[in-house]
């Protein structure tokens, strides 16, 4: 059984309480580690390495911060393999969903690279007689990302390559449920060269965060998880007066047009409510089918089902993994009995699979489900995919903006006209035409809207650049070299 400490100023680091949290396999049900958790005087320990690393890494030239996360980019393609094992071990999704995980994380060390052009100012020449204005942007200073544990490889390096291109030094606290691919990471970015103390781990569960969120060194956060737990991060950052951004649930519909290519929309209807056992912020939970589109879908998804291999994720041929826990796993059906007492048609159920070793359920298929149901109203953040029914498009767009989560949407249809429509009438951060999960690449920014965000600025991409920055105007004057009385050999009539 193996042990996860902390890793500080490049070192690993025994916390001195010894206070630990169990790390189990969901395949097998089995603990396989232990990790841990961190009390205040580790989390201080690390905020003291960060800050005392912060000046002088700021103060290194962006060429130099280049080259390094070119190498830090590099060892983590090349250890890919070594970081989905140990991914798909803790947290049960497929190893190609790891390695596709990591690949989508490779992006955003790629976009960081481009530091040199994302850290460029402005400057205006002759604002006023001799004066002129230009921008700069400077760190935050020490900053910290708390992750989730659905992605704790990608949701990482959705953070960390901007926040140090920018010349910060970051604090990574990962899910305490999987935390072996992030220390992982952290061992890859030494090995590239980054010096001592610019990125720190501290494993732990609330005790860390909340020395994390009051601590008067950290200058900003960003987190990935529920949306209560969003709203918390949000207001206590914000009351010790850090920046945050906060990316909370969803609730993502997919709006099926009868004009929809049926088999299109059956194929995306099941990669994205089932990859990964539904365990993605990004996943379509609701499919609203209109009019005549309905029936047919509903039986082109259902023929789908049968045919997902679900076991362990290190198995060849495995398409689909465990949940994370047994709590989750058992949480996951509760929804699908009370929709089912509800009055929803269970057309497919995955509860059949709860009784074999490890935390699996199967892929659930729920139809003529109504937004009255706990079913449709809360993040189930499991392989559960419901089916609403409605005569209209406008019936569809009146259910989805009236959802109080806005992260993520997607509609299938052949039709540009109806495409073009709700590409502007959907409330939400993240639209997908003819694609079920709109998930940006690393140069554009990732967010929701509504109860799906909470802060200013959306995650990676542009507005991470922005996030982990300030910027600071500098207005100058300087005298004419004919008024000086430094002689710069300019030649004088006399």
């Amino acid at each position: 059984m193996y042990e996860i400490q902390h890793r500080i100023a490049g070192e690993a680091f025994t916390d001195p309480d010894g206070r630990t949290g169990p790390v189990f396999n969901p395949a097998t049900g089995e603990q396989a580690g232990t990790v841990a958790l961190a009390a205040d005087a580790t989390v201080d320990a690390a905020v003291a390495s960060a800050k005392a690393a912060a000046p002088t890494w700021a103060a290194t030239s962006l060429s130099r911060r280049t080259k390094l996360l070119f190498a830090f980019r590099n060892l983590v393609e090349k250890h890919t393999d070594d970081i989905a094992k140990v991914l798909t071990a803790e947290h049960g999704k497929t190893l190609d969903d790891s390695r596709g995980e990591i690949a989508r994380g490779i992006e955003n060390i790629e976009y960081a690279t481009a530091i040199t052009e994302h850290m460029k100012g402005e400057m205006s020449h002759d604002v006023s007689t001799g004066i002129d204005v230009h921008t700069i942007r400077r760190p935050l200073g020490v900053v910290a990302g708390i992750t989730p544990f659905n992605f704790p490889a990608m949701v990482p390096l959705w953070m960390l390559p901007n926040a140090v291109a920018t010349g910060n030094a970051f604090i990574l606290k990962p899910s305490e449920r999987d935390p072996s691919a992030g220390m992982l990471l952290a061992e890859l970015f030494d090995e590239a060269g980054f010096p001592p103390g610019v990125l720190n781990v501290v494993n732990g569960d609330k005790v860390a965060v909340d020395r994390l969120l009051n601590h008067p060194d950290v200058d900003g956060i960003s987190f990935v998880g529920s949306t209560p737990v969003a709203k918390y991060i949000h207001r206590t950052a914000i009351e010790n007066g850090k920046r945050v951004q906060a990316l909370g649930g969803a609730k993502n519909h997919m709006i099926v047009l009868p004009d929809a290519d049926i088999d299109l929309a059956a194929d995306a209807a099941v990669s994205a409510g089932y990859g990964s056992a539904g365990e993605r912020c990004m996943a379509i939970s609701v499919v609203v089918a209109v009019g005549s589109a309905a029936d047919p879908l509903v039986d082109a998804i259902a023929t789908r089902i049968p045919k997902i291999a679900v076991g362990p994720g290190d198995e060849p041929g495995t398409e689909m993994g465990p949940l994370i826990t047994e709590q989750h796993r058992d949480r996951v059906a509760g929804y699908v009995e009370a929709g089912e007492e509800a009055g929803a048609e269970v057309v497919a159920d995955g509860r059949d699979l709860v009784e074999r070793p490890g935390y699996f359920m199967g892929p659930t298929l729920l139809d003529r489900v109504t937004p009255s149901m706990t079913v449709y109203q809360d993040e189930i953040f499991g392989p559960v995919l419901s089916v609403v029914r409605v005569d209209t498009y406008p019936e569809a767009m009146e259910i989805l903006n009236s959802n109080p989560y806005a992260n993520g949407t997607a509609i299938f249809t052949r039709d540009g006209g109806a495409a073009r429509r709700f590409e502007s009438e959907a409330q939400v951060g993240m639209v997908g035409i003819n694609v079920p999960v709109p998930v940006p690449v690393g140069s554009h920014s990732f967010g929701g809207w509504k109860n799906s965000l909470f802060g200013d600025t959306h995650m990676y991409g542009p507005e991470g650049i922005r996030f982990y920055t300030r910027a600071k105007a500098v207005t100058t004057r300087w005298p004419d070299p004919a008024d000086s009385a430094v002689d710069l050999g300019f030649p004088r009539n006399v």
